[in-house]
């Protein structure tokens, strides 16, 4: 399970209102810690929901753009399937993603499946 944190992150650093560095390194590692929380927590709930389904889980986080770190990742070792979710309907809370399908047909050695939003 390959775990992209967006790179765009570090460009919210809210410059225009933070005016000296030492506010701006509170505010970055509290974002970073957010973000690092939030990772957590979905890792926890995966590591539950397949050890109920006795699955394997391994995860990898990284730091970059989704795309491009799926591609680089994809390369460097055996990946039988890469499923990625569609991107989320216009209107619908949360993050739309950055990902770029057609990059990835395109670029990937292996299957690409990607899911329907569920909503």
């Amino acid at each position: 399970h390959l775990i992209v944190v967006p790179d765009f992150w570090k460009g919210m650093m809210g410059d225009d209102w933070l005016n000296n560095a030492a506010t701006r390194d509170i505010y970055a590692d509290y974002v970073e810690s957010q973000l690092e929380e939030d990772v957590r927590r979905h890792v926890r709930r995966m590591m539950k929901e397949t050890a109920k389904r006795k699955i394997r889980y391994r995860f990898e986080v990284v730091i970059g753009k989704p795309t491009e770190s799926l591609i680089a990742r994809a390369k460097k070792g055996p990946v039988d399937l890469v499923i990625i979710g569609s991107p989320r309907p216009k209107g619908t809370v949360g993050l739309r993603s950055r990902m770029h399908p057609e990059q990835l047909a395109e670029k990937l050695k292996a299957p690409l499946l990607i899911i329907p939003h569920p909503g």
